[in-house]
């Protein structure tokens, strides 16, 4: 259920902050929807009697400059520059990096069909980018595929320091996204970009993606990322590049090339694969357990 409005959400949200791309460049729309993420979580977190703890857990410290700075910078900036579908596709190749870097971090080996998934991933990868061809989107592809990188790297830290300490999912959350701010605002501030337009469209968008997409989605997140192994987080997340490709399609125009629609049916092949080997080793845990 969770998993299911999440996906609902973040897909739509990259059509969200393409208009919103309009009205400002990419730097300052992201410290803006983080900003407003960090007052909506503090209200929520006051409102309800919670209080956060008076230093970030060093986690948090890590995560934040990592999943929140890195991560919402390399996006948005990717996304300035290529169409919502595509970038949506490249970030969410997120699974496969998380596959790759949870081996040597937390020691969850890659095995079985999981290879084959990371081939077909690396496939579909190689087919979008088109090393041979130097186009004009070649910079907006890199940086997704490396927002993609910094989102894995989050999501296996994360994992690490819930191994090693419980936290509270809602106070780990403000100090990831308060931390993560910081960085952002100095971004902001020091690179030139056009004046912000302030319609009535960018404030909605700003809005939404500040309290809905990225609050709200990353506190929900948390919540996933306490329930899956690090290595089948994402695999639910399949619906969100389709929902921003079909949406991108449809309310902005955005088409694939061939090449293009090749490497996302290779990427959508590997999370199918990934899919179905999570739903397999579920089985087999809980035959396990049934027979304790």
């Amino acid at each position: 259920m969770v998993m299911g409005l999440l996906t609902l959400l973040w897909g739509y949200s990259w059509i969200i902050a393409k208009l919103a791309l309009s009205h400002s460049g990419p730097f300052d729309l992201a410290a803006l929807r983080v900003l407003v993420g960090v007052v909506a979580l503090g209200t929520f977190l006051f409102a309800t009697g919670h209080r956060p703890s008076r230093r970030p857990p060093r986690s948090a410290v890590v995560v934040g400059l990592v999943q929140t700075s890195a991560f919402l910078i390399l996006n948005t900036w990717a996304l300035s520059r290529g169409g919502a579908g595509k970038t949506a596709i490249l970030t969410f190749t997120m699974p496969f990096w998380v596959l790759l870097f949870a081996w040597p971090v937390l020691a969850e080996r890659v095995v079985g069909v999981q290879w084959l998934a990371i081939g077909c991933a690396l496939g579909g990868l190689f087919s979008i980018l088109e090393p041979w061809q130097l186009h004009a989107s070649v910079l907006s592809e890199c940086l997704a595929v490396l927002a993609g990188m910094m989102w894995a790297t989050g999501v296996v830290l994360t994992k690490r320091a819930q191994r090693e300490a419980a936290s509270d999912a809602l106070d780990f959350t403000f100090w990831q996204m308060a931390v993560g701010l910081v960085p952002m605002l100095v971004v902001a501030a020091l690179v030139p970009e056009r004046t912000i337009a302030w319609t009535p469209l960018f404030v909605f968008a700003v809005l939404f993606s500040g309290a809905v997409s990225t609050a709200l989605g990353w506190l929900m997140w948390q919540y996933v990322l306490t329930r899956l192994p690090a290595g089948t987080t994402s695999v639910a997340s399949l619906a969100v590049p389709v929902i921003a490709t079909v949406t991108g399609a449809l309310q902005l125009g955005e088409r694939l090339r061939p090449a293009e629609i090749t490497g996302a049916a290779l990427i959508a092949v590997a999370l199918a694969l990934m899919s179905w080997q999570s739903v397999r080793s579920h089985h087999r845990d809980d035959l396990s357990m049934a027979q304790e």
